[in-house]
């Protein structure tokens, strides 16, 4: 079912051909849900509830009463899981903050930059085929150590109206503040405009299907967003040393995501690529959701012959997975030479799994070969940079002429004036 290439016979033109735009009719579809929900508000979101999720809503939040019976109803050791990697993540992120800082080394003169958090942040949770409990603490906890103040969080309800248990489970431990059952664009038009009920957000994080997606990136720039999440991928370059059934479970880890996902072997062994063929096919029928995952190893899946795990590197580096597993006796080695991937999992007992789940590193990637130039979420992502300047009559007259030299050549006399004009009345005196 999986196409084996050589490297040389691989058309990485089509594995990197892949932009999530919409098509012209989920645009359009978009823009009438963006449209009506900024005119219409809660009386909107009600009627796509009942349309999208086939849910007849009879309120839009999520109550206290709803919170406390969906934790009840989760397992305590559940519960413990969640606190557990709600630490974890907590840890590694928290090495992400960063420090203000003041120059004071000039006379007269004061330089320095600000941390200050985003207000209220949007978290979009999605629902359907399946239930996300640790997008709710990978999006939430970064955002809770960078001290934003508000975070409201939508997830679609299912047709009867209740969120899943897990997911509020998830939400309770991550510190979420307000919690709407809402989905698609309908619930990122929410919290871009507000409404009624729903309150305005700064930023949108989380990913979701393609009218998400979509919709995500024509609010841009009304709010800001994390990022344009494509389906999700994974490119594991192996040696022939690995057990093939280890690398084809972590493969189909990721097809059984989505029909669009992708999932890639990269090895410079031959018989390693033809044991994980035929592994696929053996553990493709004991998946529940065997349908998506043959769809995604039919449609993208690939497994690339190359003639060393150098090449391999390379290869993996044009495609700038989401996931990368260096599943190698020694990935280390290996490790200074990737420059472009989401998340690097170094070795046979590290599979993408327990970095989605458990470990710490954030599992919100960038997909698509934005790799190449964007990052995971993180701290960072939930925080404003903002510098300071002070100079005193002194030290500023001793490069007024400079300054004003600069805006004369940019043609901006006023700008000039503005600072030469503190000093004409000492002129005037003297």
């Amino acid at each position: 079912m999986i196409k084996i290439l050589k490297a040389d016979e691989v058309p990485l033109s089509q594995i990197l051909n892949r932009d999530i735009r919409a098509e012209e009719d989920v645009s359009r579809i978009v823009d009438e849900i963006l449209e009506r929900v900024r005119k219409e508000g809660d009386a909107a979101l009600f009627e796509y509830a009942e349309k999208l999720d086939r849910a007849k809503l009879t309120a839009l939040e999520v109550s206290d009463a709803e919170i406390a019976a969906a934790w009840e109803a989760v397992d305590p050791q559940f519960q413990k899981t969640l606190e557990m990697a709600r630490d974890n993540i907590a840890a590694f992120h928290r090495r992400q903050l960063h420090d203000d800082f003041v120059i004071t080394d000039q006379p007269g003169i004061v330089l320095g930059q600000r941390y200050t958090p985003i207000e209220r942040v949007g978290v979009y949770v999605p629902g359907g085929t399946a239930s996300y409990p640790s997008t709710v603490l990978m999006d939430v906890v970064p955002a809770k150590l960078a001290g934003v103040k508000e975070i409201v969080m939508v997830t679609p309800p299912p047709p009867d109206g209740g969120v899943k248990a897990e997911i509020l489970a998830a939400a309770k431990v991550a510190g979420v503040d307000r919690i709407f059952k809402l989905g698609g664009a309908g619930a990122v038009a929410a919290l871009a405009y507000g409404t009624k009920s729903v309150p305005r957000v700064d930023k949108i994080v989380g990913p979701g299907n393609i009218f998400v997606a979509t919709a995500k990136r024509k609010v841009f720039g009304l709010v800001d967003i994390d990022m344009i999440a494509g389906p999700s991928e994974i490119l594991v370059v192996a040696d022939g040393g690995c057990n093939p059934a280890w690398v084809a479970a972590d493969l189909l880890s990721q097809a059984e995501h989505d029909k669009l996902a992708s999932a890639v072997l990269v090895t410079d062994s031959e018989p390693l690529a033809k044991a994980v063929a035929q592994e696929l096919e053996r553990q493709l029928a004991l998946l529940p959701r065997r349908e998506i995952a043959a769809a995604s190893i039919a449609e993208n899946g690939k497994i690339i012959l190359t003639d060393s795990l150098a090449q391999a590197v390379e290869i993996a580096n044009l495609i700038a997975p989401e996931h990368l597993e260096l599943s190698v006796a020694d990935p280390f080695a290996l490790l200074p030479s990737v420059k472009n991937a989401g998340s690097i999992f170094l070795g046979r007992h590290v599979p993408e799994a327990l970095g989605n789940y458990f470990a710490g590193p954030n599992h919100t990637l960038p997909t698509s070969g934005t790799a190449r130039f964007s990052s995971p979420l993180g701290v960072d992502d939930f925080v404003k940079r903002s510098s300071f300047l002070y100079y005193s009559p002194d030290a500023l007259e001793k490069v007024a002429d400079r300054v004003v030299e600069f805006a004369q050549r940019e043609g901006l006399d006023a700008h000039g004036r503005s600072v030469a004009i503190r000093f004409e009345e000492k002129g005037k005196k003297e």
